[in-house]
């Protein structure tokens, strides 16, 4: 009696087929296709070399969001965020993202019956942001100042600690930049400064509510009180833009009674960044402005090439609409009750590690997480290494925490930063805590005497 042969089912196996084999192309087309899953994998794989994003202690941007976030943000990722005649439900969800924040910063003359009365829009992030607000303060600076603008430079008036993006601006749009310098021990400016340094060329200031280098909060209240005086007693009447991309979405919960938003007079317009503590995937952010006097008509553009007229003050056309909607979904899900528990438990979480950082031999804590959950902190005395060491060291454990020094006129100084995220449990922080013991240990063992003595990355 013949025995029956059943035919073994095909194998291709996962990495040892032709393509596991040979170099894939990395600077031209490959010549053929691949399979799906093929392509898949070797992407796959050579971005396991990343890391751990959520162990990047470095970045401010979101690394975790609810997987109902996930979801719809995957199921909108073919839409483009400008074709709102289109796509006309995304583009209402759009313009209530839009009122929503200018509602949280007590924007003027909302109504709840008219979405149009909050006046500003999403953007690529707050660089995207920024450059419309440094836009509208200097083509107002050009009505204000008449024909004879042509012959003047305006400036913009800043502190060294801000954020790249307001160099860019400066330089894209032939804006003068004027720095005023930071020192040991003072890591914003104060209004004295701002006083010193404003001119009738001056388009605005800039101030920051939690600064890249430290997270604090500059004095904002103060800079537009001494502004209010100085243009009461006949000198320029400057106005002021906050830059919010950090504190935005924490301020309001962490510290509801700070003023520093539109209901300061001389603040005109503001910007922040969703997908930082607004706890959405990059890239969103938000520009808005005190009322319509503030962005002038010619810098909106109507269009209506995608069918219906639609109005457009954005510097980048196409985009996806996916990140509106997780901006969305954090809105609804969490409403301001779960954004003032998640700011809380962040805000708890870095004071701990400030507090665990304070009680050691090793660190001066410049700030402890209590403004927002940023902790920064440099070696104190001369221990035969440097913060260099520590963040280099760090990275061993698969952490990444930034070491980089000041800005000017405090370059000596280094620092190290901790920006504490959703997602950056307590647990995470206590092994965070115990890996820093360890390196430490290690580093006054061997005190390598700063070989590690180049920047680490600075992230935004």
């Amino acid at each position: 009696m013949s025995r029956k042969h059943k035919h073994a089912p095909s194998i291709s196996p996962a990495y040892t087929g032709r393509f596991s084999m040979a170099p894939v192309p990395a600077l031209r087309l490959p010549d053929e296709c691949m399979d799906a899953g093929a392509a898949y994998r070797f992407i796959h794989d050579e971005l396991m070399l990343d890391g751990s994003s959520r162990l990047n202690l470095a970045t401010f941007v979101t690394t975790w969001m609810d997987p109902e976030a996930e979801k719809l943000m995957a199921e909108t990722f073919d839409k483009n965020m400008i074709d709102k005649d289109e796509y006309p439900a995304t583009a209402a969800i759009e313009q209530r993202c839009v009122c929503m924040v200018a509602d949280l910063f007590h924007a003027e003359g909302l109504r709840d019956d008219d979405p149009s009365t909050a006046i500003g829009a999403s953007t690529v992030g707050s660089s995207e942001a920024v450059m419309l607000a440094g836009l509208a303060m200097s083509w107002r600076w050009r009505q204000k100042v008449g024909d004879g603008w042509r012959s003047r430079r305006p400036n913009l008036v800043m502190g060294s600690n801000v954020q790249v993006v307001w160099e860019k601006f400066c330089r894209y749009f032939d804006v003068e930049p004027v720095y005023l310098p930071m020192e040991e021990g003072r890591y914003v400016i104060t209004p004295e400064q701002v006083l010193a340094a404003v001119d009738e060329d001056t388009i605005g200031v800039v101030a920051i509510l939690g600064t890249t280098y430290t997270g604090e909060l500059e004095p904002i209240a103060e800079i537009c009180a001494a502004l209010d005086g100085l243009a009461a007693n006949g000198g320029v009447d400057v106005p002021v833009h906050v830059d919010a991309a950090s504190g935005g979405f924490v301020v309001p919960f962490l510290h509801p009674d700070l003023v520093w938003d539109f209901r300061l007079p001389r603040v005109v317009s503001i910007n922040v960044s969703g997908h930082k503590y607004g706890l959405t995937y990059p890239g969103v952010g938000f520009v808005v402005w005190r009322s319509s006097e503030y962005l002038p008509e010619e810098l909106v553009f109507r269009v209506n090439y995608l069918g219906g007229d639609m109005p457009t003050f954005t510097l980048n056309f196409s985009k996806g609409g996916n990140q509106v909607i997780g901006q969305y979904y954090n809105f609804l899900r969490l409403g301001r009750s779960g954004f003032t528990q998640v700011m809380t438990c962040l805000s708890q979480t870095a004071r701990w590690l400030g507090d665990e950082l304070r009680a050691g031999e090793h660190f001066e804590v410049i700030t402890d997480g209590s403004a927002i959950p940023v902790v920064s902190f440099r070696l104190s005395g001369d221990r035969g290494y440097t913060e260099f060491d520590v963040s280099h060291a760090l990275r061993a454990y698969g952490w990444q925490v930034p070491a980089y020094t000041m800005p000017d006129d405090a370059t000596d100084v280094t620092v190290l930063r901790i920006v504490v995220r959703e997602g950056f449990s307590a647990d995470l922080a206590r092994a965070l805590k115990d890996d820093i013991s360890t390196v430490l240990k290690s580093l006054d063992e061997l005190k390598p005497a700063g070989h590690f003595d180049t920047e680490a990355p600075f992230a935004h």
